[in-house]
């Protein structure tokens, strides 16, 4: 994720606690931080894999 996003989430978030967001503002800080948590998720995923962890088949 990009300095450019993290930026913008933190704007919408800041501007959704003083006056609120538009139907389309709340699509886009719905789709950043969906984007965000992907990132974070696969970062950790990438951790645990470069650590030798093995994930068990289900």
């Amino acid at each position: 994720m990009t300095e450019d996003k993290i930026e913008r989430i933190n704007e919408l978030a800041r501007k959704k606690k003083s006056i609120g967001l538009t139907p389309e503002e709340q699509q886009e800080q719905k789709h950043l931080y969906q984007q965000f948590l992907k990132d974070i998720k696969q970062q950790i995923v990438n951790q645990l894999d470069e650590a030798g962890y093995t994930r068990k088949e289900q």
